[in-house]
C-alpha cells in the first residue's frame, strides 16, 4: 500500500524524494471498509488524512437529518481542521461512502516531520488553504444559487462523483430532501430530451 501512496505523492508534484520518503516514514497507512465510521461526533479527530483509494464524506446530524458537507475523493485531505489542531471534539462525522485506503498521520507524527524537514512547514499551511478554498465554495454554492443550479454545478464540477455517490448523500450535500432531489433531477432530464 505504501506504493501507492509514494506514487499518489510523487504526482501532487510538491515533494522531493528526500520529502516524500521523510512523509511516508511519519504516516501509515490504513484500510476501511465502505460504512466505516472514522471520525464520531463528540470525539476528538486526532488524525489527518489523504484519500489514496475511495471516497469519505463529511457531515453533521442536524434535527435527526444527516447534512453532508464535503466529500473526499482520490488524493483530497480530509482533516476536521478545529479538532485536530485545537484538541477538542469535533461537531462532525467522517465516513466511507466505498472502501478507502488512506494515509494517516498524528499531529505529533506532523510536528515531528517538521521539525526534522522544516521545508515541509508549507504542507500544513497548503492543505489548510486547499480545504478553506473547499469549503469557501460550498458556502457559496449553498447561499448564492438556486438547489437546481446547485446540481446543474455538481454535474459540471464534479461529475465523477454521481457515479460513486449515493443519490441521497448528493441531495443532502445540495441541501435538499431526496425526494426535491428526485424532482430537479427529473426536471433536468425533460429539459434535456
Amino acid at each position: 500500500m505504501k506504493e501507492i501512496a509514494t506514487q499518489l505523492i510523487k504526482k501532487l508534484n510538491l515533494f522531493n524524494a528526500q520529502e516524500t520518503d521523510a512523509i511516508l516514514a511519519h504516516t501509515a497507512v490504513e484500510i476501511f471498509k465502505k460504512g466505516d465510521l472514522i471520525v464520531k461526533e463528540g470525539k476528538t479527530s486526532d488524525k489527518c488524512y489523504l484519500v489514496l483509494k475511495g471516497c469519505l464524506r463529511q457531515y453533521q446530524i442536524i434535527d435527526g437529518q444527516e447534512k453532508t458537507t464535503s466529500f473526499f475523493l482520490e488524493g483530497q485531505p480530509a482533516v476536521l481542521y478545529s479538532s485536530y489542531l485545537k484538541k477538542i471534539p469535533t461537531n462532525y462525522f467522517l465516513s466511507c461512502v466505498e472502501d478507502s485506503v488512506l494515509l494517516t498521520g498524528t499531529r505529533a507524527q506532523e510536528q515531528e516531520l517538521r521539525k526534522n524537514y522544516p521545508e515541509l512547514e508549507h504542507l500544513t499551511y497548503s492543505l489548510m488553504l486547499q480545504d478553506y478554498s473547499k469549503a469557501e465554495n460550498y458556502a457559496a454554492l449553498l447561499n448564492a444559487y438556486k438547489p437546481e443550479d446547485r446540481y446543474l454545478i455538481l454535474i459540471e464540477k464534479h461529475p465523477q462523483l454521481l457515479n460513486r455517490i449515493p443519490l441521497h448523500q448528493i441531495a443532502s450535500f445540495i441541501g435538499v430532501t431526496p425526494e426535491s432531489f428526485s424532482r430537479i433531477r427529473k426536471r433536468i432530464m425533460a429539459n434535456k430530451a
